[in-house]
């Protein structure tokens, strides 16, 4: 299994690993202490050994920070996470705080006590939250203290060790483009500027840029590793020797220097003597890298990652691998939703469930010599009231069976080599209520509209928001994500900038892979989310218009629940489009099911409405 099923929250010790971290304040000269969820990569997936919010409190969820203060302890989470905070932390120790409408700095120059001494771990900052931060604390009369080690890490005694996972080399009949002229195209953007060099710091953009991929942390296949690239073209890698095997050596070696990743501050700092400007981007870097470049005499020139909107914008060859992955994924779903219908309400659980979709994941990649590499994320599994945990992660501890009446969500993906996928699936198990088939066709009224979407050159993600949750609001209801992000090509499965949500001001372009998910949430009772992949294409004109327009081509094949779809809720175009989608479910998956009973199921799925 790609997922483990461990229950790694821990709330009990939260208070006695807090009280640890206070009586260090003295030594350390600080008043208080901000833990972050991200690494010294400002990753989302982040290796065990990064895992130190989760250490300290319990909480495990993908975004999050703390703030310890001497007499206050407060969690702050997202929208996705506000019922599993109170889940996973000692109520007595922590307070749930709010990290979009109050976040750490914004709270800190409210509340925080005055001529507070903030501390911080600088590589698990970014620069940009170093500012917004330093200007919070001098509000309230204080100081940011800057440390030269992570206190929590030497409280955490049973501190796994630094992932060393393999490189692999993404061949051109993947990635589309070599990786030279990549390293080319970013060295000729800084030609002009002044500039010395760029500091590649995300180790997704690095793994693009070089045509590599690793094992370092879960589910996505980037390693750990920075890169230098110079205005002169020449290229240099920090990366541990260990990771590469004699043909990534052989790859790599062709395109840069290879250098230890303990090499890199020296490096920085003699680049950056005598005044050397450096681009950096301030969201992905670490603030460590910052202060050795200003330190060193140079000049940090803040600007957008340079393989950031190249690698949103997927080329021809990205695109249909990416098609390709979810035809053979949709195959293995149709025989994951096949065999959960033929079971026993009751007979599952949640973990039964995980454990057959990964294993139908697998053999249809071996069937089709395309094998699975991982799941590209740990797959939500939720029954009845765990669906409306926007993002529950099935443990032992929670496990519980699929019962008989109620809404099933499963959100799952994959990695193959050709594609990134993602896709959710909720459906009726028995007869469920009519209300929540009410609101599924609402939601699945969001999902279309997105989907059959047409707009003009320079629309954002957040002009399209709207459009998935008008159905809802004249319902007097909502959900508190995103409606879309972007999604890798063999990459991570939450990529930006592109993103379809209320906050997004990203141009949407031609190539760029999004998310299209809204969903609806009563918690303590059930969860609905339908999710189909999608990515942006130019249109063929309409007679009589004035202007060129973009929409979407779908990526995801599977069946939607037509149980659970109210048909009278639906416009003639949206039961036009549901009936069109699945006919061409069928016609895409029926050659690749062998098994009699598995297409006579898919037949019936995607019979018209």
């Amino acid at each position: 299994m790609f997922q483990s099923f461990d229950n790694t929250s821990s709330p009990q010790f939260g208070p006695a690993r807090v009280q640890a971290l206070r009586e260090r304040f003295d030594a350390l000269g600080i008043d208080g202490f901000l833990v972050p969820r991200g690494d010294e990569f400002q990753g989302e997936y982040v290796p065990a050994c990064a895992e130190r919010l989760a250490w300290l409190t319990g909480f495990t969820g993908s975004a999050g920070m703390a703030l310890i203060l001497r007499s206050q302890a407060i969690v702050f989470v997202d929208g996705r996470y506000t019922t599993q905070v109170v889940q996973q932390v000692d109520p007595a120790t922590f307070t749930p705080g709010d990290l979009v409408g109050e976040p750490p700095h914004a709270w800190i120059a409210k509340q925080a006590p005055k001529g507070l001494r903030l501390g911080l771990d600088p590589w698990l900052h970014s620069p940009a939250e170093l500012k917004r931060l330093t200007v919070a604390v001098e509000e309230r009369g204080g100081t940011l203290v800057l440390l030269d080690g992570n206190p929590i890490d030497g409280l955490w005694s049973d501190r796994p060790a630094e992932p060393m996972g393999a490189i692999t080399v993404q061949q051109d009949s993947h990635a589309g483009r070599p990786a030279a002229e990549k390293i080319a195209q970013i060295a000729a953007g800084l030609e002009g500027k002044g500039l010395a060099a760029v500091l590649i710091a995300d180790p997704s953009s690095v793994a693009w840029i070089f045509n590599i991929r690793g094992s370092d942390v879960p589910h996505t296949p980037h390693p750990l590793a920075r890169a230098i690239l110079a205005a002169d073209g020449e290229a240099e890698l920090f990366v541990d020797p260990r990771k590469l095997g004699a043909d990534a050596k052989a790859h790599l070696s062709a395109l840069a220097s290879l250098s230890a990743p303990a090499d890199l501050l020296a490096r920085l700092s003699q680049i950056a003597a005598g005044g050397a400007k450096i681009q950096i981007d301030a969201d992905a870097t670490s603030a460590a890298l910052v202060v050795a470049i200003e330190g060193a005499g140079g000049v940090v020139v803040e600007a957008t990652d340079p393989a950031r909107l190249p690698r949103a914008v997927k080329n021809a060859v990205e695109l249909r691998g990416s098609a390709d992955a979810h035809v053979q994924d949709g195959a293995a779903m149709v025989a994951f939703l096949h065999w959960l219908d033929s079971q026993q309400p009751g007979s599952i659980t949640e973990i039964v469930a995980v454990k057959a979709l990964e294993g139908f994941r697998t053999r249809t990649g071996e069937s089709l010599q395309n094998p699975l590499k991982d799941i590209s994320f740990d797959t939500i599994s939720g029954a009845g009231e765990h669906g409306a945990v926007i993002h529950y992660r099935v443990t032992t501890d929670t496990d519980r069976p699929v019962r008989d009446g109620e809404l099933f969500l499963v959100d799952s993906g994959a990695q193959y080599v050709n594609g990134t996928t993602d896709i959710t699936r909720t459906v009726a198990v028995g007869s469920v209520p009519e209300e929540q088939k009410r609101f599924f066709t609402l939601v699945l009224k969001g999902m279309i509209a997105i989907s059959a979407a047409r707009f003009p050159k320079g629309t954002r993600g957040c002009d399209l928001d709207p459009l998935a949750r008008i159905a809802l609001w004249k319902a007097g209801a909502d959900y508190a994500h995103g409606t879309g992000h972007g999604v890798g090509s063999y990459l991570s499965v939450h990529e930006g900038p592109q993103r379809i949500a209320r906050l997004s001001t990203q141009e949407l372009l031609p190539g760029m892979i999004l998310s299209n998910e809204p969903g609806y949430y009563r918690p303590g009772s059930f969860g609905i989310r339908i999710e189909n992949l999608i990515y942006i294409t130019e249109l063929e004109a309409i007679d009589g218009s004035d202007m060129p327009m973009m929409g979407f081509e779908t990526l995801t094949w599977c069946p939607i629940d037509r149980r659970l779809i109210v048909k009278d809720l639906l416009t003639a175009d949206e039961l036009s489009w549901i009936n069109v989608y699945h006919r061409t479910v069928r016609e895409k998956l029926t050659p690749m099911i062998s098994e009699p009973e598995v297409r006579d199921w898919l037949d019936r799925a995607t019979a018209e409405l």
